[in-house]
């Protein structure tokens, strides 16, 4: 079976959704289709069809989350000794060498990806082009309007 990595953060942050789910919202939509029951005709309640609509949706979420942590290889980003090497979960600072405009990026699974944040994901142009890199190394990423040549100024793996 194929593993997927996901950071320590990322994991949690599935694993509270997945409770908060469980706990919190699958009951509350037992409570609603209970209450829209009472109401009478299911084929014309409205209520019904809604609260079963959502419990349709949150039980697929939680499916989705149970096999994205049953398939996840949770890496400890804190723990890694990699040698100053650019690798999945390091926190990479960059220099675009055509407008001088220094980026931050932390690469991280695909679940995780959220560009706005800064966060990268593993599969994205701009990683697969950092993998490996050290400080001072040069990456050229093929982006859709050309090469984009980056500078690794810093790796932090925080």
């Amino acid at each position: 079976m194929i593993k997927f990595p996901i950071t320590l953060v990322g994991a949690k942050k599935l694993r509270d959704e997945l409770k908060e789910l469980k706990t919190v919202v699958r009951p509350r939509i037992v409570k609603a289709i209970a209450e829209a029951r009472a109401h009478g005709d299911l084929k014309e309640n409205a209520e019904y069809h809604a609260a079963r609509e959502q419990q349709s949706f949150t039980e697929g979420r939680i499916n989705d989350i149970e096999g994205k942590l049953s398939n996840a290889q949770v890496i400890d980003v804190t723990s890694l000794d990699a040698n100053g090497k650019i690798v999945f979960g390091a926190t990479v600072e960059l220099l675009d060498d055509k407008s001088k405009k220094e980026v931050c990026y932390k690469i991280v699974g695909e679940d995780e990806a959220d560009i706005k944040k800064g966060m990268i994901s593993v599969g994205s142009p701009i990683a697969r082009a950092l993998i490996g890199k050290e400080e001072g190394d040069i990456a050229e990423v093929n982006a859709p309007g050309g090469v984009i040549e980056y500078e690794v100024v810093e790796v932090k793996y925080i």
